[in-house]
């Protein structure tokens, strides 16, 4: 199993972190997860009102780890002005001048997709954004945003126990396109995960992030915390792989 992925032309390891919670508090937790080995921090516009991103600029760490963000999330955001000046407005936060990996949050039904990623494409462009990816979305919309500009990634809600978009995991797998699973260890349990948890000596998390590795050799999860201890602990998921009959008792 490989341990590291390539996003765009960024080589990280196939564990990211999510920041949804992030607050000025936290700063030096990021730094710290940094320097335990994350490299693919994910965060939003709105995460936090705007404190997730900026707790990450304040770290310094966006030249040392691949930092995606994401915008248009609410009603209205997907317009291409909207979009353009959350872009700016990440760029001041992150302390920045190109974000690594720029998504749209949402396709919004008010705002073709098209011009949506057309702000986006504008800020590849113009050198805001170095990677354009997309959230929440299916594969005929992603189909229509590579119209538009290349798709390095795809963001959407997969787990262990979610498996509602199984066709866009294998669409980013056959397209060679990375695909970021969000809330990967909401609902882990059961008596399988329980079996292979005691027979490997490991944890329910480091279960359930094995089997997505194992799942598509393209998959990059961002599982979040506010814990070193846990950070840690989900790297440490990049050691274990899961047999054949292992991932298909999870099945």
């Amino acid at each position: 199993m490989e341990r590291a992925i390539v996003v765009g032309d960024v080589e990280v390891p196939r564990i990211g972190l999510g920041t949804n919670r992030l607050r000025p508090s936290h700063t030096e937790f990021v730094r710290e997860a940094v320097s335990a080995g994350i490299r693919f921090i994910d965060t939003a516009h709105l995460y936090s009102g705007g404190e997730s991103e900026a707790t990450i600029g304040a770290a310094g760490v966006v030249r040392d780890c691949l930092v995606a963000t994401k915008g248009g999330y609410q009603p209205g955001e997907g317009r291409p002005d909207v979009l353009r000046e959350q872009i700016d407005e990440s760029l001041r936060r992150l302390r920045t001048d190109t974000i690594g990996l720029y998504y749209l949050h949402k396709v919004h039904p008010d705002t073709p997709i098209e011009g949506s990623m057309r702000a986006l494409a504008d800020g590849r462009d113009e050198g805001k954004i170095r990677h354009v990816g997309v959230s929440n979305v299916s594969v005929e919309q992603i189909e229509r945003a590579r119209e538009v500009v290349p798709v390095a990634a795809v963001q959407n809600h997969y787990s262990l126990t979610e498996r509602q978009h199984e066709d866009v995991v294998d669409y980013c797998a056959d397209n060679g396109i990375v695909f970021v699973p969000y809330f990967p260890l909401r609902g882990v349990g059961g008596s399988g995960v329980a079996e292979i948890v005691r027979r490997r000596g490991a944890t329910h998390s480091q279960i359930a992030l094995a089997w997505l590795l194992k799942r598509s050799p393209l998959m990059l999860p961002i599982p979040g915390t506010l814990s070193l201890t846990h950070a840690k602990e989900n790297l440490a998921a990049l050691e274990i792989e899961l047999n054949d009959e292992e991932f298909e008792a999870l099945g």
